[in-house]
């Protein structure tokens, strides 16, 4: 039986369990967007959802009056899985290595890949194969606060919470960029405490959970600040990992110094493919808030 163990004699297949387990977790550490959203895993490529849109109602009736009856009614989103792939090229001498110690080579630079194009494309619908976007939902519901409508930037934080509020939602989260960590350190409270607190294992502003973008995605020209109600931001991830090694290919996406794309066979170099499926919903298009930059 042939030894799988080896890059040589396992050309395409599954990533072991183990690796497929750990790529995913740094996924869920390192997305800001998979952080606070509802992580769901799918075993088709579509999963539908049931969502409550108008709830059951009682009324007050008269002893032996006629009791009215109240039908609650239903929506039904439906996610689909879409492929995010990446291909990176390494020495031929790679072959020789096991999958695991290439991957556990490698996997940072799959995982900052993956993570950068998740949350661009979740939060900001920048090059997404998804319908909605977290910062275009919120924009099409006017679910916007401009920086400076008030004096203090804490108010104006405030009245992001209070659009979401108002439709009946209570904020769970925030999510931002990392350069904006400088204007938040500055809040303090009629007490002079920290509405921003950076703790041990969690920052928290208005003491809930802000999350911060750190792997580049962020669109500063759109948004400083995203508050929300992260049950409705829904992610569905399919477990398998798949990856190919591709020996003979030509990459056209990579230019060398000849002003040529990248051959594999002529650089003498192979390349890992590795790809996964994983889609976004924003169940509630009304229960997220955008604090944007002025205009």
């Amino acid at each position: 039986m042939a030894d799988t163990g080896f890059l040589k004699d396992n050309l395409v297949g599954f990533v072991p369990t183990e690796i497929s387990y750990n790529v995913i977790q740094n996924l869920v550490k390192d997305s800001a967007i998979l952080r606070l959203s509802n992580v769901e895993v799918m075993t088709s490529d579509k999963k539908k959802f049931s969502v409550l849109k108008n709830g059951v109602g009682a009324y007050w009736t008269d002893e032996a009056g006629r009791i009215q009856t109240s039908t609650p009614e239903w929506t039904f989103p439906e996610i689909t899985a879409k492929k995010l792939a990446v291909i990176i090229p390494v020495t031929r001498e790679k072959n020789e290595d096991t999958v695991i110690n290439v991957f556990s080579e490698i996997q940072p630079m799959i995982v900052a890949a993956f993570n950068k194009t998740i949350d661009a494309a979740c939060l900001f619908g920048a090059n997404s194969p998804f319908a909605s976007s977290i910062y275009s939902v919120a924009a099409a519901n006017s679910m916007e606060v401009e920086i400076g409508t008030n004096a203090k930037l804490d108010l104006d934080i405030s009245d992001v919470m209070a659009k979401i509020e108002a439709k009946g939602y209570d904020v769970q989260g925030f999510i931002s960029n990392i350069a904006f960590k400088n204007s938040l350190r500055k809040l303090r409270d009629g007490n002079g405490n920290q509405l921003y607190v950076q703790g041990v294992d969690q920052e928290t502003l208005y003491s809930l959970p802000i999350e911060f973008v750190r792997n580049g995605s962020w669109d500063s020209s759109k948004a400083l600040c995203i508050a929300g109600n992260w049950d409705y931001s829904v992610v569905g991830i399919r477990s398998e990992i798949t990856y190919e090694v591709l020996r003979e290919a030509t990459l056209t996406t990579v230019t060398m110094a000849d002003n040529q794309p990248l051959n594999l066979a002529e650089r003498d170099m192979i390349a890992l493919k590795a790809t996964m499926r994983l889609g976004f919903l924003p169940v509630k298009n009304d229960a997220f808030a955008l604090l944007t930059p002025e205009s």
